[in-house]
């Protein structure tokens, strides 16, 4: 903490500004895992499925973003979309169960990091109509049968919601 207000003081910030920084330094990510390995954010892979796989292809996805658009909350669940890869023609429908955890109020810039499983969402089925990005990413939150399906997590704004065993601060 020393080490941060003296950062802080040589940068002119405020004490309040010194202590965000270090509370904010010590949040931890959960690792994204595929299996048994741990899967490095793969925005362009995810970009990739979105215009190359057939409708309800399921992949893992890990992306970083910002929120560009607030869908709401349906059924027990938040979604919103962000723009990820490249930008505005690089979107991508978040959705986030409810059940796991509340989430702050979002907001259109904050910053995102998603890890669960990606859905090519083009075309509406029996259960779920189409995504208006073409694609989601779901799961992000933790697993009650790990063996049968992974967790994953949301980062909003570096704090870390429904994923990693419980972490929701």
């Amino acid at each position: 903490m020393t080490r941060f207000r003296a950062f802080g003081a040589a940068l002119g910030l405020s004490l309040s500004l010194t202590f965000s920084l270090a509370t904010f330094a010590t949040e931890r990510t959960p690792p994204c895992m595929v299996r048994d390995k741990q899967l490095n954010v793969n925005n362009a892979q995810v970009s990739k499925w979105k215009t190359t796989t057939k409708n309800q292809y399921l992949g893992r996805g890990h992306v970083t973003g910002r929120i560009s658009r607030l869908y709401g909350e349906m059924t027990g669940h938040s979604h919103f979309q962000i723009e990820f890869d490249r930008g505005v023609n690089d979107t991508l429908e978040v959705v986030y169960s409810l059940d796991f955890g509340k989430l702050p109020k979002l907001a259109i810039g904050m910053q995102v990091e998603a890890c669960g499983d990606y859905i090519t969402s083009s075309k509406a089925t029996s259960r779920y109509p189409r995504s208006p990005d073409g694609g989601i990413i779901h799961w992000v939150h933790r697993s009650d049968s790990p063996a049968k399906h992974a967790s994953g997590y949301l980062v909003l704004d570096g704090r870390v919601f429904g994923g990693g065993g419980g972490l929701n601060r």
